[in-house]
């Protein structure tokens, strides 16, 4: 990519956790990567990631942890994921969660879409500081919700959130 171009950011979000964001983002990635596209999947899941886990990364020594805390680069934290995409974990340790500054996790955003041409964010559930975050620097939301009352009322305060933040 040129250096003045900036790729697609979409954040993958949900009012309640276990709807299904962490497997869409990462299939949602493989298949970009498989139409020839420059992919990277983020676990912005600080809290309660599972992105690592589904892909086998649970023991990545660099996590997006170490980045948002400022001891690692985001280029340390790259690691080859389904059909070429390339995907941040964030750790599992209580530790690496309490050193993380979310507020970081914009800037960090913003050098991947200078590098890649979709950066992929599986976002935390809910309305806290950290599942809010990855939707302010979005320039595309998916909202995944399940079939019942209280996903789809949720689904429906987060689209409220989203409206608010643009």
């Amino acid at each position: 990519m040129a250096e003045d171009q900036k790729g697609k950011i979409i954040s993958i979000a949900s009012g309640k956790g276990g709807t299904g964001k962490t497997i869409l983002a990462a299939n949602l990635g493989t298949a970009l990567a498989l139409l020839g596209r420059k992919v990277v999947v983020v676990d912005a899941d600080i809290a309660m990631a599972d992105l690592g886990l589904y892909l086998g990364l649970e023991k990545s020594p660099i996590t997006l942890h170490e980045v948002l805390a400022g001891e690692a680069s985001i280029e340390q934290a790259l690691y080859e994921g389904p059909a070429g995409c390339k995907i941040v974990p964030s750790g599992l340790s209580l530790s690496g969660f309490s050193r993380a500054n979310p507020q970081r996790l914009r800037d960090v955003v913003r050098d991947l879409s200078s590098k890649f041409e979709f950066v992929i964010l599986d976002c935390a559930p809910g309305l806290s500081k950290e599942s809010t975050m990855p939707l302010t620097v979005a320039d595309e939301i998916i909202i995944v919700v399940n079939p019942d009352l209280t996903s789809l009322a949720d689904a429906l305060r987060m689209k409220m959130m989203c409206d608010a933040v643009e």
